[in-house]
C-alpha cells in the first residue's frame, strides 16, 4: 500500500504571498480600522473563514468599494482592472497590493503593448477575476479565448498585429493548442507564454502521479481554477480521481480497496488540509 503526495500540491508563491500579506496586515492593525480584501483573497472558503473570525471582510462589488471611506483594502493575488485601481487611490483609504507578481508582470505587457497599437489575445478563463483584471489593462482591443472553437472564430483585419498572452493558470497543452489555431490565421502575432512555471510543473507533477496510481485525489475548492484544471488533467489518467475541499468530502471506503493512492492540490490549498487528508487516507491501509 503506497500513498503518493505531490511535492508542488499546496500554496504556490503568489497565494502564499498574498494571504501572509492579510495576517500580516492583521497582526498590525492597532488602529483597529477594517481590513477588506477586494474578493475572497482567494479561492479557499476554508481560509476566508479563518480571515472572517479575524474581522477581515470581503468587497464583493465595485458600490460596496464606492461607499468605502476609511480603512484599508488588500487587493488578491489576481489582480483588479486598472480603472478599478484608479477608483480605490481616488478615495480615502490605504492600498495593499498583493497582486502576484507573475499577473502583475501580465499587467504590464498587455498594458504596454496595447498602447503600441497592437490587438490583445488573452487565452483563458473570461469570468476569472485574474483574467478579467488583465483585461482591464489591455486597452480597447482585446479579446479573451478559451476554447477552439472562440479560436476559429476569432478574426481582425488581415495586417493587424496581436500580442498573446495567458492566464497564468491556464492548462499548457490547450494554450499550445489554441495558439496553433491563431497562428494559422497569418497574423503578425507574437505570443508570450505567461503560464506560471509552479502551474505547469503542479500540472505535469499530477498527470505523472496520476498515470500509475489507482485512485487519484485533488485537493481544493470548488471556485479554484487551477484546481479545476488538476482535476481534468487526473482524470484523463486516473479514471478513479476524487475532487473533494476538505476531507469530509471524501468517502474513505472508496479507496479500501486501492494498493496505491495519489493526492494533488490546487495552488490556493492549506497545507494542514492536505495533511489532514493525507494522514487519514493512510490510517485505512
Amino acid at each position: 500500500m503506497e500513498v503518493i503526495r505531490a511535492k508542488t500540491a499546496g500554496f504556490c508563491f503568489g497565494v502564499k504571498r498574498a494571504v501572509d500579506t492579510v495576517y500580516e496586515q492583521a497582526k498590525q492593525n492597532q488602529e483597529k480600522k477594517t481590513i477588506y480584501t477586494y474578493g475572497p483573497i482567494i479561492h479557499n472558503a476554508e481560509v476566508v473563514k479563518d480571515l472572517e473570525k479575524r474581522g477581515i471582510k470581503v468587497i464583493n462589488k465595485e458600490q460596496e468599494l464606492e461607499m468605502l471611506e476609511e480603512g484599508t483594502v488588500i487587493i488578491r493575488s489576481h489582480g483588479i482592472e486598472e480603472r478599478i485601481y484608479k477608483k480605490m487611490k481616488e478615495k480615502n483609504i490605504n492600498i495593499v497590493d498583493a497582486t502576484c507578481p507573475f499577473v502583475k508582470k501580465i499587467h504590464n505587457i498587455v498594458q504596454k503593448e496595447s498602447r503600441a497599437g497592437k490587438h490583445i489575445v488573452i487565452i483563458g478563463n473570461p469570468e476569472h477575476p485574474e483574467v478579467i483584471g488583465i483585461k482591464g489593462w489591455a486597452g480597447q482591443e482585446v479579446t479573451v479565448i478559451q476554447n477552439p472553437q472562440e479560436a476559429e472564430d476569432f478574426e481582425l483585419e488581415v495586417d493587424k498585429k496581436i500580442c498573446v498572452v495567458s492566464q497564468t493558470t491556464f492548462n499548457y497543452n490547450k494554450f499550445q493548442d489554441l495558439v496553433e489555431i491563431i497562428s494559422k490565421k497569418s497574423y503578425d502575432i507574437n505570443v508570450l507564454n505567461t503560464i506560471c512555471n509552479a502551474t505547469k510543473e503542479r500540472q505535469s507533477e499530477a498527470r505523472t502521479i496520476a498515470e500509475k496510481v489507482d485512485a487519484m485525489i485533488v485537493i481544493g475548492d470548488k471556485h479554484s481554477s487551477n484546481t479545476q484544471k488538476l482535476f481534468e488533467i487526473c482524470k484523463k489518467a486516473c479514471k478513479d480521481t476524487y475532487y473533494i475541499q476538505t476531507l469530509e468530502d471524501l468517502d474513505l471506503n472508496q479507496l479500501r480497496s486501492v494498493e496505491t493512492v495519489g493526492i494533488t492540490a490546487g495552488a490556493s490549498t492549506p497545507n494542514n488540509i492536505i495533511e489532514e487528508v493525507q494522514s487519514n487516507v493512510r490510517i485505512i491501509f
